[in-house]
């Protein structure tokens, strides 16, 4: 076994069972570990902290899986592991039930997976490796996965960027079983949507805006919506089936839009219109038009992916906050939505309430949400916690 050896006074996150072991804690290694081989951590003393797998090549030198001195990282250890995950979805959550199911089955750090993400959607699975040494062992996760969910097929999806941080060679492509048509279509609160889980965004879909979709459109009855950011078209169609008078989903993307069309199809939705636009420019043209909403939904993509890109992200949120207000009407709501695990809670409403004060709008939080339960958030890496939606009232 392979020894990696942390500098003193560098082991206390690694015994709260935090995954990450970046190089700057490591004193040395012992042995000559291969890019994937299994580890063991210890501290600085020689006491024993956990078993993980190597990777020189990331800046996350070793991830762990395992705080056990006598559990080999084998093929056992993984399947009991996405067993573990499975029985949170099936049968404590109940995400299986029902006709076309989609739902999260494993979320890396959050189910002791660190580096691995799968989605199901019906009859088929996604699988995103953002860690090198899960992804050599993507064959034995691929059979586990087709007899735990009982799908046709596996299909791999990978990060942009992914393959330079973790020294990875890796592409899209069927990982086993069938290959998923180009279109599967899945059942989320009643309604149907479309998934193209070969070409869509991430691994197909947003799954962890289910229930603030829901909660959104509990407020939309009557009242005149906008979808910024609204690829598929997920919140515009549940305020429409929730009876709002207009919705306006707006993207930059073509087939995404598309795609959002597909889906008010799918379900009978009428009275919904699609602006393929610059959402920013979007906003702008709404406001020398003198348009005005009731609920606006900004829902962009991640803005920094490194804290470098910190301060523009956090301009362009504040931008995005701006221009709505002085979209909506009295009384009107705002939902926020900020995927960037840069931008903290605390900082987000911050942004918010400076724009709200800059525009001389009152606010009240109504709601502050995360993602949906089968997102959960690992106490020991609170970096899972990424997802943050405030649902507020203007004044």
């Amino acid at each position: 076994m392979h020894t990696v050896i942390l500098k003193p006074k560098h082991a206390l996150p690694f015994y709260a069972r935090h995954p990450w072991v970046f190089n700057g804690a490591i004193d040395r290694v012992e042995g000559s570990p291969a890019p994937g081989d299994e580890v063991e951590l210890v501290a600085s003393t020689g006491q024993f902290i956990a078993r993980g797998l190597y990777n020189a090549a990331s800046k996350i030198n070793v991830r762990l899986y395992s705080w056990d001195a006598d559990q080999p990282l084998d093929a056992a250890f993984f399947r009991k592991k996405l067993e573990a995950a499975v029985r949170l979805r099936h049968d404590w959550l109940k995400l299986n039930a029902g006709p076309n199911p989609a739902y999260r089955v494993a979320f890396s750090e959050a189910d002791g997976l660190s580096g691995l993400t799968v989605d199901r959607y019906g009859d088929y699975a996604t699988v995103q490796f953002t860690a090198l040494g899960l992804a050599s062992r993507r064959a034995a996760f691929g059979e586990v996965l087709r007899e735990l969910l009982g799908v046709k097929g596996v299909y791999v999806r990978t990060e942009k960027g992914i393959g330079q941080l973790e020294g990875l060679e890796l592409h899209d492509g069927l990982l086993c079983g069938e290959m998923p048509p180009a279109e599967v279509v899945i059942e989320e609160n009643g309604l149907r949507f479309a998934v193209n889980l070969t070409e869509g965004q991430k691994t197909g879909y947003y799954l962890d805006q289910r229930d603030n979709r829901a909660a959104v459109a509990k407020l939309a009855g009557g009242r005149r919506v906008l979808d910024a950011f609204s690829y598929s078209g997920g919140f515009g169609l549940y305020a429409r089936r929730a009876g709002a008078a207009e919705v306006e989903c707006v993207d930059a993307s073509e087939p995404a839009l598309n795609l959002a069309r597909r889906n008010a199809e799918l379900n009978g939705l009428d009275g919904v219109t699609f602006a393929r636009n610059d959402v920013f420019g979007h906003l702008d043209q709404c406001v020398s038009a003198g348009r005005k909403f009731d609920v606006i939904v900004l829902d962009p993509p991640k803005f920094a992916r490194n804290r470098a890109a910190l301060p523009a992200a956090v301009q362009g949120y504040r931008k995005l906050h701006q221009q709505a207000f002085k979209l909506l009407e009295r009384d009107g709501v705002l939902v926020t939505c900020c995927c960037t695990g840069l931008i903290t809670p605390v900082m987000l409403e911050e942004i918010v309430a400076a724009a709200a004060a800059e525009a001389r709008r009152d606010l009240q939080i109504l709601e502050r949400r995360g993602p949906a339960a089968d997102h959960p958030v690992a106490a020991s890496c609170r970096e899972s916690a990424y997802l943050k939606c405030l649902i507020s009232r203007v004044e």
